[in-house]
């Protein structure tokens, strides 16, 4: 890295979002509850594209990967993405099963990371994600090779930003059945 790079890093200012009101005491036991409620927030603060997360992989030789995607579905069995079997990141779950999230909203300086391993999900939810796109985004697409994914979480990380520095994390463990609530 040159010095005039640095220098041009370093200037770039950061945290410059406004973080909406954040009460400790107010987080729910559910890390799907407390996503639905920031993901709610970026809405309505018109956060561009709330759903848009970087999904991370890695392929057989162990070399990590990521690529932005959507979210298509967050509930008590994972949370959802989709592309076809053929695709570079099915080919990596394949070939190593776990994968993370990433949400960033820079506007409300709240990022969230889900960890854990991926399932597939049934041909039928499959079949029902491919058909309820748009016509444009099913041409071309083979039907059979059409995957929605889950990443069924291990580990959630809620991380808001502080202009002071003073970030708050608030970190969901799953231990058995049940969340685990770290902060």
């Amino acid at each position: 890295m040159t010095d005039e790079t640095r220098s041009l890093l370093r200037s770039i200012p950061s945290l410059t979002g406004a973080a909406p009101p954040l009460n400790l005491d107010d987080v729910p036991d559910d890390p799907v509850a407390l996503f639905l409620d920031w993901l709610e927030d970026a809405r309505q603060c018109e956060v561009a594209e709330p759903h848009a997360m970087t999904l991370s992989t890695v392929d057989s030789q162990g070399v990590p990967d990521a690529r932005v995607l959507v979210l298509k579905d967050v509930g008590a069995n994972g949370w959802a993405f989709a592309s076809t079997r053929t695709s570079a990141k099915a080919i990596q779950l394949e070939a190593s099963s776990h994968a993370a999230l990433t949400f960033w909203w820079q506007p409300i300086m709240r990022s969230v990371r889900v960890r854990g391993p991926v399932i597939e999900a049934s041909r039928e939810e499959c079949l029902a994600d491919l058909r309820a796109r748009s016509a444009a985004a099913q041409e071309g697409v083979n039907p059979d090779e059409w995957v929605v994914w889950r990443v069924v979480p291990t580990r959630v990380e809620f991380w808001q930003g502080s202009a002071d520095r003073r970030h708050v994390r608030i970190l969901f463990l799953r231990d058995g059945l049940d969340w685990r609530l770290e902060s």
